[in-house]
């Protein structure tokens, strides 16, 4: 780092917005993230012995992961070169290895390049980091939203210990946002503000884990509140209402959350738990979630979770897929709840699933051919080739039924659908095991 770049550092710290100024300098300061940075932690002993590899931070936004890089940087003996994978180029990559390789040379001092959202940078550009991640021309961090078991490269993550960062628990926003009250030094101290409990708790929970986003609101807090007859800038709940307009869900329709969410509202519907499952649709709808999208998944799970046990639920669930493309939003979300709180109550059965997947596992498996019987007799030959001799018309006889070879002889006796104990399909079982006994039987 240049004089340049270090009173540029140092004008950020000191006029830089809260979120930045408040980064710890050390690792006993970062809050949360104990999981691995504790003192008996892979990562914090690295750390301590000035042994790291490169590393990889995954994690939603505002839980640390370019706060712990710097940390890290203060911590060991390394120089520490930030480079921003949305803008940064392959120039400032090359600079980036020019300075890492010069300080090695001269000092023999190690370089932590920091790459944030490194998910950003196409196959090319993370193909050129890594012969010098491989000699140890620099240590990489990468810090990523996205999980980087689909986004990072596999021969860079090979070379990299991937660490996972969680968001943080309400009570770590809390101590955070007091620290920032009453810091004098780095926070907002001087300001002489006081927060409500009340305020401190609304801004934790509204923050949902994102530091950053509790921290910013409660600047904007102190610096647009008048101060009251005491002299104090008072941080009430109706001033913490004001600053967050709005929760910062952690969605993004595009990314690694996308799939955990849509996971978890598809297991609700299958595990029959309304309240979940309408929780899951709120949380991707307010996240701006493809309707048709949600659609399509409520029509599988009520094929492949609820099936014949309530046969319904997939005409509600076609019904509304075809309702919301007609209507949009924002009423499209009291049809896709009906459908959603349908196929979650209703009876559940995987019978049919099983059967079509049991189905596909002979046809792989078994070569056969179609009975006499059943093959087609309406060409001209057929009847010279016997197609069709023999068949019986279930109409004709009692009950509709008629009992007569239908599978393929290789695979006689094979059974795939068996219906389950639930809803509809159990009056089906009984039904089908009511037509195969021997006495309602004709032959």
């Amino acid at each position: 780092m240049d004089l340049f770049e270090y009173m540029e550092e140092k004008e950020k710290q000191e006029a830089g917005p809260l979120a930045v100024r408040l980064r710890p300098a050390s690792l006993e300061e970062v809050v949360g993230q104990q999981h691995i940075i504790g003192k008996d932690k892979l990562l914090y002993r690295a750390i301590q012995a000035d042994k790291l590899r490169s590393l990889i931070f995954y994690g939603p936004p505002g839980t640390g992961k370019t706060t712990l890089a710097k940390v890290i940087a203060e911590t060991t003996s390394a120089s520490f070169v930030q480079i921003n994978a949305t803008s940064a180029g392959k120039k400032d990559m090359e600079e980036a290895i020019r300075q890492a390789k010069e300080l090695r040379g001269m000092y023999g001092r190690k370089t932590i390049l920091f790459v944030d959202e490194i998910h950003r940078f196409h196959k090319g550009q993370q193909d050129y980091l890594l012969p010098f991640v491989e000699d140890g021309t620099v240590i990489l961090i990468g810090a990523t939203t996205e999980n980087p078991y689909f986004e990072v490269n596999q021969a860079l993550l090979s070379r990299s210990h991937v660490f996972e960062l969680y968001a943080l628990g309400k009570e770590e926003v809390k101590a955070l946002l007091r620290r920032a009250v009453s810091d004098e030094e780095r926070g907002m101290g001087s300001y002489r503000a006081v927060i409500e409990e009340e305020a401190l708790d609304f801004l934790a929970d509204m923050a949902g884990g994102d530091a950053r986003s509790g921290l910013n609101a409660l600047e904007l807090g102190i610096l647009t509140t008048p101060r009251g007859e005491d002299g104090k800038i008072h941080i009430t709940l109706s001033v913490a209402e004001e600053c967050i307009q709005r929760r910062a869900i952690q969605y993004d329709k595009s990314g690694d959350n996308h799939y955990d969410v849509i996971s978890a509202f598809i297991k609700s519907m299958r595990g029959s738990d309304p309240d979940a499952a309408v929780y899951y649709l709120a949380k991707m709808l307010y996240g701006g979630e493809d309707i048709r999208f949600i659609a399509r998944r409520v029509m599988i799970c009520a094929s492949e979770d609820v099936g014949n046990a309530d046969p319904m639920a997939l005409t509600v669930a076609v019904s509304a897929a075809q309702a919301v493309e007609r209507i949009g939003m924002p009423e499209a979300q009291l049809i896709l709840a009906q459908a959603v709180l349908y196929v979650a109550s209703a009876p559940k059965s995987n019978a049919a699933t099983l059967a079509i997947f049991s189905a596909n596992d002979s046809v792989r498996k078994v070569k056969t051919t179609v009975p006499p019987h059943l093959r087609d007799a309406h060409y001209k030959g057929a009847k010279d080739l016997e197609r069709g001799t023999g068949y019986r018309y279930a109409h004709d006889y009692p009950n509709h039924y008629v009992e007569q070879q239908y599978l393929p002889t290789e695979i006689l006796g094979s059974r795939f659908y068996e219906p389950a104990d639930q809803g509809k399909e159990k009056e089906i079982k009984n039904w089908l095991k009511w037509l195969k006994d021997e006495k309602n039987q004709v032959s």
